[in-house]
């Protein structure tokens, strides 16, 4: 087999064979086929597509090629929630300890993130003590024991993803369905899970700015997760404004506590219903979707949830009293306010602007190698559709340094203000299963 008539055959809009993936794939991984070859082949891939065989088999050929982790030891119908990502979303924080409460096995393995603010498991690294370098035995009986536990991503999933996206990043490819779908179920499924729940953004903050892209996206997931034997299902979920109000690390955690008590935000209280019921159902915790919900509202309504986040941090050596007093997390040395210079309605927050001023202030990675201040980000006062005053506050910046006036000014152009009044967009436009 020759590399350079498979890219031809790509080309020409014809489909592999498994044989010829796997090839592609091993080849790539084991460098025996070079950079400039697999970049005219993606290239190919990004403007001929892939049928649906075909991207399962990229999955599977980029599970096979690095560790898969071995969940069984686990008792019960494991259910992962994947997000596609965007500004604020503080889903996994809450929904981790709160299906678990009703049930749930969640085994959660978790990266650091590079991005506006840090992954799950910087953010739970917020809460003093709290450590997730565990190992997998620990993990497995934590999981037994309590339901639930993080542990930080050591094993080498999916080495053939880590380097076709680094590869697809400098060529331009980034954008094709076939390409992200595999990339995302790969590392899904080499996580171990029986069960996996996708939450597909949609709108200005997110990655598919277009609700018919996120909905194909998440249709082609769909498809990959079902064949290869896992249930699969999505939820498209706006982010055309920044979910829930925090933005930051210790501000994300504050929100969770906040919510697993029933006063979090609306949007973020409304979408871990959704997205838990979908989890409860998938674990055959649950018959229907409204018989989900209606274990997950009486799981915070009864303070069981807030109780399994406490039990959740002590099992991995933080402090469950951050959940009776959130001042015991870091807190940012100045808060600054960014008011309105003009009277009307919110309509329009960029969330991509909001979540680069976060990162400005020190809560994301820009690259592998920054610190992350856990204490430092930004708490929303207004979302879209919301009346709004002169003077008033739109947001308040959270800060361990004097930044001054650029970083107020950054926050404060990422809101429109009208004098007309709009409905905000809806938070769920579809599900897939």
């Amino acid at each position: 087999m020759r590399m350079v008539d498979l890219i031809e055959k790509k080309r020409n809009g014809e489909a592999h064979s498994e044989a010829e993936i796997d090839f592609i794939i091993q080849g790539y991984t084991a460098g025996s086929i070079p950079e400039y070859q697999i970049s005219a082949w993606a290239m190919a891939v990004y403007f001929q597509g892939m049928n649906e065989e075909e991207r399962s088999l990229m999955t599977n050929a980029m599970v096979k090629s690095g560790d898969t982790i071995d969940l069984s030891g686990i008792h019960g119908i494991k259910v992962d929630k994947h997000s596609t990502g965007g500004v604020g979303d503080t889903t996994t924080l809450v929904l981790a300890p709160l299906v678990a409460s009703v049930g749930v096995p969640v085994a959660k393995m978790s990266g650091r993130g590079l991005g506006h603010t840090g992954g799950t498991i910087d953010k739970l690294e917020s809460v003093p003590g709290f450590n997730v370098e565990i190992t997998n035995e620990q993990f497995t009986a934590l999981v037994n024991k309590n339901k639930v536990a993080v542990i930080g991503q050591t094993q080498n999933l999916t080495p053939a993803d880590k380097k076709l996206y680094g590869l697809r990043d400098v060529t331009a490819t980034v954008n094709s369905i076939p390409l992200i779908a595999s990339s995302i179920m790969s590392k899904k499924i080499a996580s171990g899970a029986d069960a996996i729940v996708l939450d597909v953004k949609t709108g200005a903050g997110a990655f598919m700015k277009e609700l018919a892209d996120a909905k194909e996206l998440a249709e082609a997931m769909v498809k990959i997760g079902n064949g290869l034997g896992r249930r699969t299902s999505a939820i498209i979920s706006d982010m055309s404004q920044p979910l829930g109000n925090a933005i930051g690390n210790a501000l994300e955690v504050k929100e969770a506590i906040d919510t697993l008590r029933g006063e979090g935000p609306e949007d973020l209280m409304e979408l871990c219903y959704v997205l838990g019921s979908h989890m409860m159902v998938a674990a055959e915790k649950a018959r229907s979707l409204e018989e989900a919900k209606a274990h997950l509202k009486e799981a915070i309504q009864s303070g069981r949830a807030l109780e399994q986040f406490k039990t959740f941090i002590e099992a991995q050596n933080g402090d469950p009293s951050v959940a009776d007093d959130v001042q015991r997390l870091p807190q940012a040395r100045y808060q600054m306010e960014v008011t309105a210079e003009e009277t009307g309605y919110v309509t329009g927050i960029v969330a991509d602007q909001i979540g680069t001023a976060a990162m400005m202030l020190g809560a994301g990675r820009a690259t592998k190698e920054s610190v992350i201040d856990l204490a430092v980000g930004i708490v929303l006062k207004k979302k879209i559709g919301d009346s709004v005053k002169a003077g008033e506050a739109l947001a308040i910046i959270h800060a361990n340094q004097a930044h001054g006036e650029s970083i107020i000014q950054t926050v404060r152009q990422s809101f429109s203000i009208d004098k007309e009044a709009i409905t905000p967009p809806p938070l769920i436009y579809d599900a897939i299963h």
